[in-house]
């Protein structure tokens, strides 16, 4: 028996991996984030399966779910949005399968920040422009912040900013980063909403004016915001990956034509 930590992607069915789909598929048990992950995903679950909405439940309920198919040697797919390694709460959950030595394993997911970027047809890492991507959140009614991690701090480094948890604390984040030089009112900023769900939108603007769209668009939830310049960027070196003057193992300095 074993529990699946399965990242389903960030929304859109289709983007949930082969591996993720199929362990699904052969699962008794399916325990899900209903309010994140799309109905569809679990309709794989095989016919007469248990299949729970986690939402309302606490930890301490969903771990009886997991202990429960444990004693009934039933595999469980434990269903998550985007990838679990980024706020996926799942930490907390497998400290507690350690302890009651009930196995498990992790398929990894399609992160938001990812799925946003293809959708928005960005590369978020320029040449010369921004090499650095940082994910990150703010401390609204969530756990704190750890010391050092302040979006002030963090912005020192002029990287793309993936802020997520945050949509209604875009106040703080222009307070943070807007002294900044690296990024200033007239930085590039990009409120992704619903991410691969039917009702996908993007907020374009600035640092200084991303509040006032994102609060015209009436957006407090389920959102990550994108900050720094590589968002905006065009005048660019190209990459020395294809530079055809650049030699390296795999394509060697060609002789010259007699």
């Amino acid at each position: 028996m074993t529990v699946h930590f399965i990242g389903a992607g960030p929304g859109a069915p289709d983007l949930i991996t082969v591996r993720g789909l199929r362990l699904i598929e052969a699962c008794p048990v399916c325990l899900y984030a209903g309010s994140l992950v799309p109905e569809e995903v679990v309709k794989a679950a095989p016919e007469g399966a248990r299949v729970l909405d986690t939402a309302p439940m606490n930890l301490d309920e969903i771990i009886a779910e997991m202990q429960a198919a444990h004693a009934a040697g039933q595999d469980v797919a434990r269903v998550h949005s985007g990838d679990p390694s980024l706020y996926g709460a799942v930490a907390e959950q497998m400290r507690r399968l350690r302890a009651l030595d009930i196995p498990f394993d992790v398929t990894p997911g399609v992160p938001a920040f990812a799925a946003a970027a293809a959708a928005l047809q960005k590369e978020l890492t320029v040449p010369e422009i921004c090499q650095t991507v940082i994910l990150t959140r703010t401390a609204m009614k969530s756990s704190r912040m750890p010391e050092g991690e302040e979006l002030s701090t963090l912005g020192r480094s002029g990287a793309t900013l993936a802020i997520h948890l945050s949509v209604r604390n875009i106040p703080h984040i222009q307070r943070e980063l807007l002294p900044l030089p690296a990024y200033g009112p007239d930085c590039p900023a990009i409120v992704a909403y619903r991410v691969g769900w039917p009702d996908e939108a993007f907020i374009h603007g600035t640092l200084a004016d991303i509040h006032a769209k994102a609060r015209a668009a009436k957006l407090t939830r389920t959102a990550l915001i994108f900050v720094g310049r590589a968002l905006g960027a065009e005048d660019f070196v190209d990459s020395h990956l294809y530079d055809a003057t650049q030699v390296h193992l795999l394509r060697p300095k060609r002789k010259a034509a007699v």
